[in-house]
């Protein structure tokens, strides 16, 4: 996939480094960097700037279409996921009686809007088993009253790929409940099938190694009266400056209400160069790749003494692992130590693999880890 060679090319500061932390910050290769530059060379321009702008708006809005499913008309950016998440509790006007469905190996982002005070609705929690969510689980929580269910294709707790096939027949047989995903833990390291999703969503800072300040939304055509956010605005509204602007203010449908102002055009560059990258790699030979590092990782750790927190099962691994140890921070200062960079939080290291990690990170981890744990 990547030679030694693209490898040092693309990603210089990854000599020397063993990085395992994609899942919380991906390493943006330098064709984001120029992008960058890029819109700093076209903001230098003024106005006349704009158009410049306009051509990377829509050329990125495409290369999200393509990764979810969808046409770029489908999809827009706002500012990251938390906010994509409140704007779509905004548009589905809740009400007393209805229910929306969470689930504990979820991120806040997806969760907390509707834990908020001002949430009319009922929340039910979907819980693990031993690490895992199983569909069948899903059905005594799902009725008449379940407005919507929503997950994420892969946990950032424990890395657990829900099966979302099984998941979408569930909930369409037993409810007629909205299904909500973020694929932030996804989209740029596996292939994804989105069929039958409602709402999609997803950051941009990670898998896809682009930058901050990005939130990426897909609303079919055929949920886009469902999903329009009434919110103030001008980028998001029909005819912000019309001759009516001082009696009405009218939202476009669907995805394109969830840009409310100005998009974050720098980072707008950098989705689509990060995007672009991955496409120019491949999503397949990312996954195909990894996969081998993952198996073996997660095989090595099930032999310490080690808590793994991710299920075993090849069915349903990405690229995140995790496992817990009463000396985590010990563990962790020490890998740190050596140069090796993974997740460490109350107790949990969270091991991320990517396409431009190899065999030898992965040895390197272990072998330090090893010498962590029986020091």
């Amino acid at each position: 996939m990547l030679t030694d060679a693209t490898r040092r090319h693309d990603f210089p500061s990854l000599d020397g480094m063993v990085y395992l932390n994609s899942a919380a910050e991906g390493i943006p290769p330098l064709s984001v960097r120029d992008a960058l530059l890029q819109y700093f060379a076209d903001k230098q321009l003024g106005m006349d700037g704009r158009e410049r702008h306009a051509v990377q708006w829509q050329a990125a809005k495409e290369v999200v279409a393509g990764f979810f499913g969808l046409t770029a008309d489908e999809v827009s950016i706002c500012s990251c996921s938390s906010e994509a998440y409140n704007l779509a509790a905004k548009a589905l006007r809740l009400r007393d009686g209805d229910e929306v469905i969470i689930n504990e190996l979820d991120f806040p982002a997806g969760v907390t809007p509707w834990l908020q005070e001002d949430n009319p609705a009922a929340v039910k929690l979907w819980r693990h088993r031993d690490g895992a969510l199983f569909p069948e689980d899903l059905i005594p929580l799902l009725g008449p009253k379940t407005r919507l269910v929503t997950t994420s294709l892969v946990s950032f707790f424990n890395g657990l790929l829900i099966p979302l096939p099984q998941v979408v027949e569930v909930v369409r047989r037993h409810s007629s409940a909205l299904l909500a995903v973020d694929v932030t833990q996804a989209l740029g390291r596996i292939p994804l099938a989105l069929d039958g999703i409602d709402l999609i969503v997803s950051s941009t800072h990670k898998w896809i190694l682009s930058s901050h300040g990005g939130g990426l939304v897909g609303v079919p055509s055929r949920r886009a009266s469902t999903w329009t956010v009434p919110a103030g605005g001008w980028f998001n509204l029909q005819d912000p400056f019309g001759p009516h602007r001082f009696e009405k203010a009218i939202s476009k449908p669907g995805a394109a209400s969830f840009t409310v102002g100005m998009p974050n055009y720098p980072a707008v560059y950098a989705i689509r160069a990060g995007l672009d990258y991955i496409r120019s790699v491949g999503i397949d030979a990312i996954a195909a790749t990894t996969r081998p590092l993952v198996l073996h990782c997660l095989d090595e750790l099930a032999r310490l003494p080690v808590e793994l927190l991710t299920p075993r099962n090849p069915d349903t691994l990405a690229g995140i692992l995790a496992f817990r140890h009463p000396q985590a921070e010990r563990l962790h200062r020490h890998l740190r130590s050596r140069n090796i960079h993974l997740m460490s939080h109350a107790g949990r290291l969270r091991v991320a693999i990517h396409g431009y990690n190899t065999l030898a990170d992965i040895e390197t981890f272990l072998r330090e880890l090893r010498t962590a744990l029986h020091g």
